[in-house]
């Protein structure tokens, strides 16, 4: 579970600082949430992240655990990548590209769950619908503020 929050925590880095300055500049669409709503779905999403990642580290050894838990540090990577990316390099376009990366390793992660422990795979799924909205508020972004 630790590994998850330090990878929420690299991420609140750049996130702190363009929240501050340069997101609230942006155009953005209806279907924004407010700005508190992300700190708290984050926390929550890291911690379920973190509760699957220690169910599939306990799982027998398998190839597919193997699998699962390589792709939940991938997963992680492009996750902080994310942050990065959008708040702090301020490009909503890379941003997008990493979350579509993201996007299709947490859906892989999902999926190869699902032959370890289904309830690893089932607590992934909330993730999974975060950044399925996250990818369409970021696209937004990224259209409205295009110059």
């Amino acid at each position: 579970m630790g590994v998850a929050l330090v990878t929420g925590w690299l991420g609140s880095i750049p996130t702190s600082a363009g929240l501050e300055s340069w997101y609230p500049s942006l155009a953005k669409p209806a279907f924004t949430p407010p700005d508190v709503v992300f700190p708290i779905v984050w926390s929550v999403l890291y911690v379920i992240m973190g509760a699957a990642a220690w169910l599939a580290w306990i799982a027998p050894g398998s190839v597919a655990r193997n699998t699962v838990l390589a792709l939940f540090f991938v997963q992680l990577a492009l996750n902080a990548s994310w942050s990065w990316a959008f708040f702090g390099f301020q490009d909503p376009g890379l941003a997008l590209i990493v979350i579509a990366a993201l996007d299709a390793a947490v859906l892989w992660m999902t999926l190869a769950s699902w032959r370890v422990n289904r309830v690893v795979a089932v607590l992934f799924v909330p993730y999974l619908a975060w950044i399925a909205f996250a990818t369409a508020l970021n696209a937004a972004i990224t259209f409205m503020n295009q110059t």
